[in-house]
């Protein structure tokens, strides 16, 4: 089969194959079956986590899915099982890239990027996104530099240093919903914002779409615009049910 036509057959999904999911015990955690065989990751892991609310909903995801569009299942369709399946193979794997992949945010930081001002939207950005660098800096002794347009500003080292600290000090389970909302987001103190539970995940893509509202407001609702930021919420709203899950027993 081509690339190509592995694409499509990708984008369309793949048939489900099974009747029933469930979870069973499995040691001290709890794993997903399908019709009574372990679900297993990209890289051969069971699909097993310590919360039995996590397995009860990673198995309602699979049993939702594919029970539209003709049978079919995509990826998109399993969120919770994306980022399960990043705390328990890539986090592991690749702990110190990702530690890397979110602090690189820290330099190109939303937040951080204000337009001219003596604007409106400037006005906006400082009511909305200065008050979150107050808290990265107070609780994370992180200050991070604010400026102008779009060009590249340095941060500073000790700020660096303080936020590698705190992704260092995570568990899988915040990398793994890090992973997912930072990039979201844009930034990563609205990211830590999340797992921190400062606020809720439509409060903070609110925030990280500020520009585009704005847009919007001025010359009216866009669709494309909408779209994406009701995509944004839904990812960010994953990453955060996944952490409140993963914190029940």
């Amino acid at each position: 089969m081509s690339e190509n036509a592995k694409a499509v057959v990708a984008s369309a999904g793949r048939k489900r194959f099974w009747k029933q999911a469930s979870v069973v015990p499995d040691g001290a955690g709890y794993a997903v079956q399908l019709d009574g065989r372990p679900v297993r990751l990209p890289e051969r892991t069971p699909l097993r986590v310590e919360s039995r609310a996590l397995a009860d909903a990673l198995a309602e995801e699979w049993q939702a899915a594919g029970k539209e569009a003709g049978g079919l299942f995509r990826p998109e369709d399993l969120p919770l099982t994306g980022i399960v399946g990043s705390m328990l193979e890539r986090i592991p794997a690749q702990r110190e890239g990702v530690v890397e992949s979110l602090l690189a945010y820290a330099g190109s930081d939303l937040l951080c990027y204000r337009a001219e001002n003596w604007s409106d939207l400037a006005r906006l950005q400082k009511e909305q996104w200065t008050p979150w660098l107050d808290w990265c800096c107070k609780r994370f002794d992180a200050p991070l530099e604010v400026s102008e347009g779009i060009m590249p500003i340095a941060q500073p080292a000790e700020t660096f240093n303080a936020l590698r600290r705190v992704l260092e000090q995570a568990t899988p389970a915040q990398l793994a919903a890090l992973s997912v909302a930072v990039p979201a987001l844009g930034s990563l103190v609205l990211g830590l914002a999340l797992v921190e539970q400062q606020a809720d995940p439509e409060t903070l893509v609110a925030c990280a779409t500020l520009d585009e509202r704005a847009q919007m407001q001025r010359w009216g609702e866009d669709t494309e615009i909408t779209d994406r930021i009701a995509a944004l919420v839904r990812e960010v709203s994953d990453a955060a049910r996944f952490l409140a899950l993963s914190r029940q027993n």
